[in-house]
């Protein structure tokens, strides 16, 4: 299974963003919950946003208000609004499935960088 992320890039603050994250491959298995994390220089990647498969999303207070997460099913396909971004949410953002079936079963993608100047 692969998952290509697309969409990152130099965006001045309060500008916007939109990630997209395609799976691709032997996706034998249900997709349960699928992610977006985070990796800002010099700091640990941290939970962004998550969505289940039947929609519920849960967000970091920090992009709370600001960023939505949202998926395709049929695309095997998630995605990141983002929207009135600050310096600080500037990292590589990464996107994340489980299993529906069995939570073990994961995979990451490789990571977009969104960069976002002062």
């Amino acid at each position: 299974v692969q998952l290509q992320a697309s969409g990152g890039g130099l965006v001045q603050a309060g500008g916007s963003l939109t990630l997209s994250c395609v799976a691709s491959g032997s996706i034998f298995f249900e997709i349960g919950n699928m992610a977006w994390y985070r990796e800002a220089p010099g700091k640990q990647r941290e939970l962004a946003a998550v969505i289940t498969r039947d929609g519920n999303t849960d967000y970091a207070d920090s992009v709370k208000g600001r960023f939505t997460i949202s998926r395709s099913n049929a695309k095997n396909t998630v995605y990141l609004q983002m929207n009135s971004l600050k310096p600080e949410d500037t990292a590589v953002y990464y996107c994340h499935l489980i299993s529906r079936q069995d939570s073990a079963i994961s995979y990451w993608g490789k990571g977009t960088l969104v960069t976002v100047s002062s």
